[in-house]
């Protein structure tokens, strides 16, 4: 999925996230997902690979190890989320 949630307003982003993560659980499916949204990529995913600036090559790869997976909203809300997300924030590097 290529930024599969960037169009929707923020309370249907979350919804909608929910949603897919709940189908592909309970249908025991992978998905790849591209997106900027760390905290998208963090509430998600279980692991989130970081590439460098074109050409493009894995920088890093992070297993995302949260407490209790239950929702994306209810992993946002993990004690590990905001250390995920720090991590990761350094590791892109990149300044506007």
């Amino acid at each position: 999925m290529d930024e599969p949630f960037s169009a929707l307003d923020y309370q249907s982003r979350l919804a909608i996230s929910d949603d897919i993560y709940n189908i592909l659980k309970k249908e025991k499916k992978t998905m790849i997902m591209i997106t900027h949204d760390i905290a998208e990529a963090i509430s998600v995913c279980s692991k989130v690979i970081v590439l460098s600036s074109r050409p493009a090559v894995i920088k890093s790869i992070y297993d995302i190890e949260l407490e209790n997976r239950s929702t994306p909203i209810n992993n946002r809300k993990d004690n590990k989320f905001s250390y995920y997300y720090d991590k990761i924030w350094k590791d892109i590097d990149f300044h506007v």
